[in-house]
C-alpha cells in the first residue's frame, strides 16, 4: 500500500478538534500518514466551523491559499469537511472550485472510500446526507505518544434550536452513545497513558435522552469516576436549562470530577434570553450558580456571552454586565452576534449596528479581564496540584499544566514530570496563566 501524506487543518470547537483526531486515526490503516506542512501533503483536509461568520471566513481564506498550492501541484486533493461543508454542500464549490471532496458531519466514517473516489474521478465528490445514526462518534482516536489528556465524544447533535445557533442544522438531532462503549473507550485510553478525559457533546447535560436503558449524565459520571488509573474528568458543553441538582451534586461526591464547569449564559437579559429561545431566566441561571458554589465552593465557572443580538437595547446590555458583576466568571468567551443562515434569529427585527456591537464587546471584555485577573490573584500563595502536560509555550525551561479548576500553571521543571500530578505553590498571577514553584508534600491534596 502506497503511503499518502495527510495534512488536516481544524477550525472551531473541541468537537471539531476531536473529529480531526478521529479522522486521522481512521485513515491511518489506509496508508495516510501525517504531513508536517501543507506543501508536503498529498491530501489537505480542512475541518470547518460555521457557528460564527469569522470562523467561516477564516476557513474560506485558508482554502483559497490551498487552491493556489493545488495549481502548482495538480495531483493534490483538497477535502472540505465539518459544519460549513454540511451547511452549504455543493455550494462551496462556487467559492472553492478546486475542492475535490465535500463531506458532511455524518459522513466521516466514509472518508476512505470518499477520498478514493475523489482521487479517481474527474469531478468533485459531495456527500452531506444526514443519517439516523452517526457511526463516527464512537470511533476512538489514538492519542499522541506523550498525551496526558484526551477527548471522548459521548453524544452528538442538539434538540434545543436556540434561535441564533446553527448546530442542530449542521450536526443533526441528539444521539447518545451507550454507556458501556464510553467506559470501554476510556479504559482503552487509560491503558495508553491518558490520565484526564474531557467528555464532549453539544449538550452533555441531556446525555441519555435517546437511550432506552435509563442512563443519564450523572450516572455516567459516577461510572467513569470508578475507572482505575484515570485521574481527572472534565466535560463540555452544558446547557443551563438541563443542569440538574443530581449533576450539581456530582461536583461534591465524585472525587475525579474537576471543579470546573463551562455554563454558557449568552445574555443577562430575560427579554433577550427569550428571543434566543434559551428557556431559562437570569434568575434561573444565577440560582444554579449559587447551587454549584454551595456544593463545591472552589468551583471555577466559565461561560459564553453574545452581544448585539437583534433587539438588544442598552438596558438589555446593562443587564448582561450586571449579571457578570454578580456571578464574576473565572473566564468568558464573548462574541458579537453573527447572523447564521437557516436560524430563526435571521427573521428578528432590531438589528444592532456593527459599531455598537464592537463598542459593547470591547467594554464587556475589559470588564471580564478585570474579573479574571481578580480571580487569578486570589490564587497567590496557594498550593495547588498540577497535571503536567508538557513544556511551557512561554519559556522552554518551564513545564506547564492545569489545576483541576482549569487554570494554566507554568513552573520550573523537567520533561520527566509529564503525565504526573505535582504540587506547586503559586507565586505569580496573570490574566491568562499562573506561575509557581514546585515543592514536596507528604500526602495528596486538592486544588
Amino acid at each position: 500500500m502506497a503511503t499518502k501524506k495527510l495534512y488536516i487543518q481544524t477550525f472551531g470547537c473541541q468537537m471539531n478538534v476531536h473529529d480531526s483526531e478521529q479522522i486521522a486515526t481512521l485513515l491511518r490503516p489506509h496508508g495516510y500518514e501525517p504531513a508536517d506542512r501543507p506543501a508536503e501533503a498529498d491530501v489537505i483536509l480542512v475541518n470547518t466551523c460555521s457557528i460564527r461568520e469569522k470562523a467561516a471566513q477564516k476557513a474560506y481564506s485558508q482554502l483559497g491559499r490551498y487552491s493556489l498550492l493545488k495549481k502548482r501541484k495538480p495531483e493534490l486533493l483538497i477535502a472540505v469537511g465539518g459544519c460549513l461543508a454540511q451547511q452549504y454542500g455543493r455550494k462551496i464549490l462556487k467559492r472553492v472550485p478546486l475542492a475535490d471532496l465535500i463531506f458532511g458531519t455524518h459522513n466521516n466514517h466514509l472518508l476512505p472510500d470518499l477520498l478514493a473516489r475523489a482521487a479517481a474521478g474527474r469531478s468533485a465528490v459531495v456527500e452531506t446526507a444526514f443519517r439516523e445514526s452517526v457511526p463516527s462518534i464512537g470511533f476512538p482516536a489514538e492519542p499522541d505518544r506523550d498525551a496526558v489528556s484526551a477527548f471522548v465524544t459521548i453524544m452528538q447533535g442538539c434538540n434545543n434550536f436556540c434561535s441564533f445557533c446553527v448546530v442542530p442544522h449542521v450536526r443533526g438531532r441528539e444521539e447518545s452513545r451507550r454507556t458501556g462503549a464510553i467506559l470501554e473507550e476510556i479504559r482503552w485510553l487509560v491503558d495508553r497513558g491518558i490520565r484526564e478525559v474531557t467528555l464532549l457533546g453539544q449538550n452533555v447535560n441531556s446525555y441519555g435522552s435517546t437511550l432506552d436503558d435509563g442512563a443519564g449524565f450523572p450516572r455516567l459520571l459516577r461510572e467513569i469516576n470508578r475507572i482505575d488509573g484515570l485521574m481527572r474528568i472534565r466535560f463540555t458543553t452544558s446547557h443551563p436549562k438541563d443542569l440538574s441538582d443530581d449533576l450539581i451534586g456530582c461536583f461534591a461526591s465524585e472525587a475525579k470530577l474537576c471543579p470546573h464547569i463551562h455554563l454558557p449564559v449568552q445574555s443577562g437579559s430575560n427579554r433577550i434570553l427569550k428571543r434566543m429561545n434559551r428557556r431559562y431566566t437570569r434568575e434561573d441561571y444565577m440560582g444554579k450558580v449559587e447551587k454549584l458554589r454551595s456544593a463545591c465552593p472552589e468551583i471555577s465557572i466559565t461561560s459564553d456571552m453574545i452581544v448585539g443580538f437583534p433587539g438588544e437595547t442598552e438596558a438589555d446590555y446593562e443587564q448582561t454586565l450586571d449579571l457578570m458583576r454578580r456571578v464574576r466568571f473565572d473566564a468568558l468567551f464573548s462574541f458579537q452576534y453573527s447572523e447564521r443562515e437557516g436560524t430563526a434569529a435571521t427573521a428578528l427585527q432590531g438589528k444592532v449596528p456593527d459599531h455598537r456591537k464592537r463598542e459593547r464587546l470591547r467594554f464587556l471584555q475589559k470588564l471580564q479581564d478585570e474579573h479574571t485577573l481578580e480571580k487569578n490573584r486570589t490564587m497567590l500563595g496557594r498550593d495547588v496540584l498540577v497535571l503536567v502536560e508538557g513544556h511551557s509555550k512561554n519559556a522552554r525551561e518551564d513545564m506547564s499544566g492545569r489545576t483541576t479548576t482549569n487554570r494554566i500553571v507554568n513552573f520550573p521543571g523537567e520533561a520527566s514530570l509529564v503525565g504526573k500530578v505535582v504540587p506547586v505553590r503559586i507565586t505569580g498571577a496573570y490574566l491568562h496563566s499562573l506561575h509557581g514553584e514546585r515543592f514536596k508534600i507528604a500526602g495528596e491534596g486538592s486544588c
